[in-house]
Order: structure tokens, then C-alpha cells, then sequence
């Protein structure tokens, strides 16, 4: 299968997670198509001011990967910077938030997989 840019799914999500601002999802490939390996495969734009409040992945787990600008991410109860190349991940029974405080667009990839080893 092959999706060009713009035959993929693109989502505009305001305060997502209760976070601030509108989020948008540029979704590459789609929780069907997956075989039941995850629910979100996501190249994501964060605003300037924006981000995605804290919340908690049982079942799952969720990888951050910084593809441009800078980004705070609430890892283990501490707030960390990340920039272009970094990356987060927040195992089944953690939690984790995002903001970016920077005056730039931040993109990340965002993969929500399910936890096979429980």
C-alpha cells in the first residue's frame, strides 16, 4: 500500500487531552489498516502555545519521535525538552503530556501501539 500526502487522513483537534489550541493529526495510516498493531500512526503539527494534556495509556503504549522544533514532554512527573531527533515513550500504566513552549511549529511522530506483553 502506498498513501500519498494527500490521500491521508488529516484531524484538527482542539484542546486535546484538555491541553491548549488546536492540534492537527496527519494520520498515515489508519487503526484498521494496522493489524491490530496500535490505534494512532501520526505525523502531528503542534502550534506554537499548543499542547496535549496529560493523560494515561493502559493497554498501549505511545512513542513521541521529534521530526522539527522543540517540545516539552511531562515524562515520570518531570517536565523534559526535547528537540528534532529525540525521542519519548510512555509505557501501558504511565502518563505523559506535551507542549510546546517554543515560538515555532513543532512536528513529531506519534505512534499509539498496543502492549503485547501483557
Amino acid at each position: 500500500m502506498i498513501k500519498t500526502a494527500g490521500e491521508q487522513q488529516v484531524r484538527i483537534r482542539e484542546n486535546v487531552r484538555g491541553g491548549d489550541g488546536a492540534v492537527a493529526f496527519h494520520d498515515f495510516l489508519l487503526t484498521d489498516e494496522s493489524y491490530g498493531a496500535g490505534k494512532l500512526f501520526s505525523r502531528t503539527e503542534l502550534p506554537a502555545g499548543a499542547s496535549i494534556g496529560e493523560h494515561r495509556h493502559d493497554g498501549e503504549f505511545e512513542v513521541y519521535y521529534v521530526l522539527a522544533g522543540t517540545v516539552e514532554v511531562l515524562d515520570g512527573g518531570v517536565w523534559q525538552t526535547m528537540r528534532r531527533g529525540d525521542m519519548h515513550l510512555c509505557a501501558s500504566g504511565e502518563s505523559h503530556a506535551l507542549k510546546n513552549t517554543s515560538a515555532e511549529e513543532a512536528q513529531i511522530l506519534m505512534l499509539i501501539l498496543n502492549d503485547q506483553s501483557a
